[in-house]
């Protein structure tokens, strides 16, 4: 089921598995971010899913004021959805992977249980053997 396609985003969601996916084609930022992310909370709600697949190849670090926002205002609205699983294939350029490993750190912490890939099949196939 795709919920958003154009030239920067995929925001797909995978019924049977209840896999919340999308791919990051370009730096993305501000209100085209906070759409993805509140689609996806949306779904998260809709059909009781507990897992995320970040395909992130295609993006960078993210701005202040969208970070502040991720983990201030989505951040605690995702978790207490269920979230508990989050596969990420990790961005192509080194200043993108230093940002997500952090971000990997600061979700884990949160008590997701988190998984770094180099592509999506790979991470795909990690969500789905993870227990609901």
């Amino acid at each position: 089921m795709i919920l958003i396609e154009n030239e920067s985003v995929r925001l797909q969601y995978h019924p049977r598995t209840k896999i919340v996916h999308h791919e990051f084609r370009r730096f993305v930022r501000g209100a085209e971010f906070r759409e993805v992310l509140e689609k996806g909370l949306e779904i998260f709600i809709k059909h009781s899913a507990c897992k995320w697949l970040s395909d992130d190849r295609g993006n960078g670090p993210l701005k202040a004021d969208d970070a502040a926002w991720a983990l201030e205002d989505w951040a605690p609205r995702v978790i207490a959805a269920g979230w508990r699983f989050w596969s990420v294939v990790m961005p192509e350029k080194v200043l993108g992977q230093m940002n997500m490993k952090r971000w990997i750190a600061t979700y884990e912490e949160k008590g997701v249980t988190v998984s770094a890939f180099t592509e999506p099949l790979s991470a795909m196939s990690w969500l789905e053997q993870q227990k609901s």
